[in-house]
């Protein structure tokens, strides 16, 4: 899988993507991670990517032409299967969609910046919008940052365990159970008897009325699902 991400400040991203589990798949040939500055793609001499808006709303705007030439630069090179632009009143960003990207083969990710980007980037570039949540950031990096290590990790052969990611809360709309390790003891602080019992069925039984139950307490939203 290939991810592309685009945005004016690659210094925010960049270290993110080269550490960990991203990193790892990386090194191993599952996953190439590409960041992009888009004022590498400006015709402006002084390296300009904002303007002023029209109309004279305050703050700046993301211009098209660098991030049109980006684009049309990536897409002569292979297909996409989608432009993802991350903005706050996109499509929230969750696990099943997490999966659904997983199975694509090469994807753009815009960085929106300043007040936004020229709308007509919206209308005729974009193919998806991701929000992470209900609130604004300084920019798109980090919404970015978050879909490419929630994307990756699902790529069969990056986690050792696969089993793991199958695992994670919010794959089957249930939060994880709780998890425990060695020692089995301390300070008094004990793990429940049936993890130590070594009975397969009873302890998965266990694990799921804990996540069932902790759904219930903590995210009923998710058990309508």
């Amino acid at each position: 899988m290939r991810i592309d991400i685009l945005t004016v400040v690659p210094e925010m991203i960049e270290p993110f993507l080269s550490c960990s589990i991203l990193k790892r798949a990386q090194d191993k040939g599952l996953a190439e991670l590409h960041v992009h500055n888009l004022r590498d793609y400006t015709t402006s001499r002084h390296r300009k990517v904002d303007d002023y808006p029209f109309g004279g709303e305050a703050g700046m705007v993301m211009q098209i032409q660098p991030i049109d030439a980006c684009i049309s630069a990536l897409k002569s090179e292979r297909d996409y299967d989608e432009v993802i632009f991350t903005s706050p009143d996109g499509e929230k960003f969750d696990q099943p969609m997490a999966n659904s990207l997983s199975l694509l083969q090469n994807v753009i990710i815009l960085c929106g910046h300043y007040k936004g980007v020229d709308w007509r980037v919206r209308e005729h570039l974009i193919t998806k919008e991701i929000s992470v949540g209900d609130y604004v950031l300084t920019g798109g990096e980090l919404p970015a940052a978050v879909i490419a290590d929630a994307v990756v990790r699902l790529l069969p052969g990056v986690i050792g365990d696969e089993q793991s990611a199958l695992s994670d809360s919010f794959q089957d709309n249930l939060l994880a159970p709780p998890v425990y390790s060695r020692p089995a003891d301390y300070k008094g602080w004990k793990v429940p008897d049936i993890l130590l019992s070594g009975h397969e069925a009873k302890i998965a039984e266990w694990r799921y009325e804990q996540a069932l139950e902790r759904t219930r307490r903590l995210r009923p939203d998710l058990l309508e699902k």
